[in-house]
């Protein structure tokens, strides 16, 4: 289950709280206040919980006043315990942060259950955050089930992409795919661009929804324009393989482009094969080996067996049989099947070319790869 990240919603409370100034208490510290600051102390301070909250988040994030989070703390638990909603929320994310205040998950699960309590979307789906990880709480996945289900018909994105995990996995409820797509497809019309791509593979594996290729490719466009790397690599493929999509080599190298820029193995694998045989983009050799190197370095078995070959063959670099070989006795090593008896065919014809040094070498460079990518 992906853990939910705390982000104190202290923008949109300032967009949504109406409040006016405060005026400070030691004439020092209003000297430099603007008059604003010092109505919204004046009012925090006659105890108005907005104000409190208001003046609370402009410590946290420094906006005319110097940033002191245990001074935003403090004047939001104010507020909070006034039962101010948003208070009582954000007071919870920061005891789960142990921003301003002690580092406390129990207190968290108290704040958070006030606001939930009252319907705050966001406070029940971090709820089911606490009961799913056993934060500040026994671990109970269904009571995380049912906050997030009452997060999630409030439109809560998180808690429904959430929920089509749960509905996908049947973790804390019966499996099913049907409810799985569901909540993917509520979570994915609302921008969740992991909900976006778990959608599409819905469709692609007519797991919960019929398979249609064609339903599936926008929504793995729409992840991928996000700027998800699977998502992106995806798309790639689709379009290489006209699955759900026209055939587009030029599009598919785009795509593949896109992702192996963000580090994809896989994306940089295919990158580098197109470079290699001039599909969707100009041949570049020297291009070729710069992908593979990259997908190699991260574990990639055939992008490994590619740079092997290419340095055997001297192949848009110059030929080199230790590094033939280094990468080639990787692969042996660590692929199976048809993969890992092609490398050591391979590897045996690169033996026969090197001097027993070199061979000594070569070893030595793949045993210390392999002991530094251990899988």
């Amino acid at each position: 289950m992906p853990r939910t990240t705390f982000v104190l919603a202290f923008c949109c409370a300032l967009a949504v709280l109406a409040g006016t100034g405060t005026a400070h208490a030691h004439a020092a510290q209003a000297a430099g206040e603007d008059n604003e600051i010092r109505q919204l102390r004046k009012d925090a301070e006659g105890g108005d919980a907005r104000a409190q909250f208001r003046l609370g988040v402009r410590y946290a994030t420094g906006t005319g006043v110097t940033e002191d989070d245990a001074v935003a703390a403090q004047w939001i638990r104010k507020a909070a315990e006034q039962g101010l909603v948003d208070a009582e929320y954000n007071l919870g994310l920061m005891y789960a942060d142990g921003n301003g205040v002690p580092q406390d998950s129990a207190q968290s699960v108290s704040w958070l259950r006030k606001a939930a309590d009252k319907g705050d979307a966001r406070a029940q789906s971090n709820l089911g955050l606490m009961y799913a990880n056993g934060s500040g709480v026994a671990q109970d996945i269904s009571e995380a089930a049912r906050w997030y289900r009452r997060a999630a018909a409030q439109g809560e994105v998180t808690a429904q992409f959430t929920l089509g995990l749960m509905y996908a996995k049947g973790n804390g409820v019966a499996r099913d795919p049907a409810q799985s797509a569901a909540w993917f497809q509520k979570a994915a019309a609302n921008g969740h661009a992991l909900a976006q791509f778990n959608l599409g593979l819905m469709y692609i594996n007519g797991d919960g929804v019929p398979r249609d290729a064609a339903q599936a490719f926008p929504w793995f466009r729409r992840a991928a324009e996000q700027g998800d790397a699977q998502a992106q690599f995806t798309v790639g493929l689709m379009y290489a393989n006209g699955n759900g999509i026209a055939k587009d080599d030029a599009q598919a190298v785009e795509w593949y482009r896109k992702a192996a820029e963000q580090g994809l193995a896989s994306a940089q694998t295919n990158l580098g094969t197109r470079y290699a045989s001039g599909r969707g983009v100009p041949m570049d050799t020297a291009q070729a080996v710069d992908w593979f190197r990259k997908a190699a370095e991260q574990g990639d078995m055939s992008a490994a067996f590619n740079l092997g070959v290419m340095y055997a063959n001297g192949t848009g670099l110059l030929a080199d049989p230790v590094e033939a070989y280094r990468w080639l006795a990787i692969v042996s090593a660590r692929a199976s099947g048809a993969e890992q008896t092609r490398a050591a065919n391979a590897l045996q014809v690169v033996t026969g070319a090197l001097s027993p040094e070199q061979l000594d070498d070569a070893k030595k460079r793949a045993q210390s790869w392999m002991e530094q990518h251990k899988p």
